[in-house]
């Protein structure tokens, strides 16, 4: 693993030219405030910590785990959690968020772009949670994250579900699109991945979600005001955020079995590189 210590010696410092994509990095000190309490990332980090467990059982021996936008490094932790056996790596193109996650998680951290792949070593699993729906040329990072995939390896994806739920939230969040399930697996296909399995998630979510995006009062394109309204939606209401959370955990168990549900406002697909 030594490529990977020699690459996180690049933290150093920022990657001044580098082209950030669908991002707003200053909205990264807003993440670390707030991921810990919140039920939506709360729920999202239990289903992730059972399906990593349940794929880290499946992996060789001297394993490694690639995160791709890792952020403030609120995921990496779990992560580390679920492989205590591997080596857990975390790539992120925003510098700001770099600089919480080294506070945040003893994982192993490099700033670069995945289509510029700047490791040596292909990954037994590589995991992208919400990142793609950012990316302009979605198929270019796919076909990367699939090429330094070892054989056999596996991805594990989350992105936001259903175009028709696009909303002020989605422009503030500098998302390019939301996914249905039959065009994520066309895309990982289209990529050569072999789909393991894909679901929905957050249904509780959904009605809600559905009501408010959908006849809140339109922003006549006001990108400020559309930033105000999206950073609300993550204000934590005690009695309400401990309810929510209970709800997604109970979600959560039940698709980390890789079981169904019904509809949802994410998405979580588990695809394998062939042998």
């Amino acid at each position: 693993m030594t490529d990977f210590a020699q690459r996180a010696a690049s933290l150093e410092a920022p990657i001044d030219a580098v082209v950030r994509g669908g991002y707003d990095p200053n909205f990264f000190d807003h993440l670390a405030g707030i991921e810990d309490q919140h039920f939506w990332f709360r729920a999202r980090n239990r289903l992730i910590l059972r399906l990593v467990k349940n794929l880290a059982r499946e992996l060789p021996p001297g394993f490694s785990v690639l995160e791709v936008g890792c952020g403030t490094g609120n995921v990496l932790r779990v992560l580390r959690r679920a492989c205590p056996s591997g080596t857990v790596v975390g790539l992120e193109l925003c510098f700001e968020g770099l600089q919480h996650a080294k506070r945040r998680s003893l994982a192993l951290l490099v700033q670069g772009d995945v289509r510029a792949y700047p490791f040596a070593k292909p990954f037994s699993l590589i995991c992208m949670f919400d990142v793609l729906e950012h990316v302009p040329n979605e198929h270019s990072t796919l076909t990367s994250l699939y090429n330094n995939l070892a054989p056999g390896g596996k991805l594990l994806l989350t992105v936001p579900a259903h175009q028709f739920l696009w909303s002020y939230f989605d422009e503030a969040a500098h998302h390019c699109r939301r996914y249905s399930l039959s065009e994520i697996r066309q895309k990982l296909s289209d990529a050569g991945f072999e789909i393991e399995f894909a679901g929905q998630f957050m249904a509780c979510l959904f009605p809600l979600v559905w009501l408010v995006r959908k006849f809140r009062e339109p922003l006549d394109s006001d990108p400020s005001a559309a930033h105000v309204r999206s950073v609300n939606e993550f204000r934590i209401i005690p009695i309400v955020n401990e309810f929510l959370t209970a709800l997604l955990t109970i979600e959560a168990l039940w698709v980390a079995r890789r079981r169904h549900l019904p509809l949802g406002t994410s998405l979580v697909v588990i695809a394998r590189k062939s042998t």
